[in-house]
């Protein structure tokens, strides 16, 4: 089944203001520019977007929230955005942060269709205010939930009609868990390929989980923090 669409706009088509949007990407590294312009466009409101952290104010999920966009955000760092830190600060954002490791098996666990899971991380900390405790043996664990979304959108760098996805190096990052946990999931790709492409032990996210895939276009690709030495430095 060819799972391709025309362009960004055409596969945001059907998400209404309220939504929820699994966003894959680690700060600026291997996030879904292309999805995010459009949903920019097109002016969805009251969203909830989880992602690992928010980028920078002025690029990636840092412009749904400078178009008052977002709700609430489902994050585990953000301490890059200022736009973010004003919008929390002034109560306009709700925000659930959640430790990195928590997120990332909250999200694995919805894409496998385990409801919950027991860790200890958290425990006897105000991430455990709430919540189920329990104790095996000697060790506290705390319930923590799956996270599912009504949207899952990912960046890939190659991927075929079918939705078969391949990520390069570190944009493998919340990408293929993602790609599992949304109900609708979306993906765009640097480099659209056609069936049989793809060598099937090269595939990261098998096309079963992706709903819509299309061709990115002019990735900027930043880098949150340069970080260089002075040529011949050690």
């Amino acid at each position: 089944m060819d799972k391709t669409v025309r362009d960004a706009d055409e596969a945001i088509r059907d998400i209404r203001d309220g939504a929820s949007i699994l966003m894959g990407g680690f700060g600026l590294c291997g996030i879904p520019e292309n999805l995010i312009k459009a949903l920019v466009r097109r002016g969805t409101r009251d969203l909830t977007v989880i992602s690992n952290n928010a980028g920078v104010s002025d690029f990636g999920i840092g412009l749904l929230l400078g178009t008052r966009q977002v709700r609430r955000m489902v994050a585990t760092y953000v301490g890059e955005n200022d736009l973010f830190e004003q919008q929390f600060l002034s109560g306009e954002l709700e925000v659930e942060l959640v430790p990195q490791g928590t997120f990332a098996e909250r999200i694995r666990a919805g894409g496998a269709g385990i409801p919950a899971f027991f860790t200890p991380t958290g425990f006897g900390t105000p991430v455990a205010e709430g919540k189920e405790t329990r104790a095996f043996g000697s060790r506290h664990c705390v319930l923590e939930p799956a996270i599912t979304a009504d949207f899952a959108f990912v960046k890939a760098h190659t991927g075929d009609r079918l939705g078969n996805l391949v990520y390069r190096r570190t944009t493998r990052n919340f990408n293929p868990m993602m790609a599992t946990a949304g109900r609708v999931t979306i993906a765009e790709v640097e480099h659209l390929v056609e069936p049989g492409a793809i060598d099937p032990d090269a595939v990261h996210t098998p096309g079963i989980f992706v709903q819509r895939i299309l061709q990115g276009q002019a990735y900027e690709k930043r880098i949150e923090q340069r970080t260089t030495r002075p040529a011949g430095g050690r």
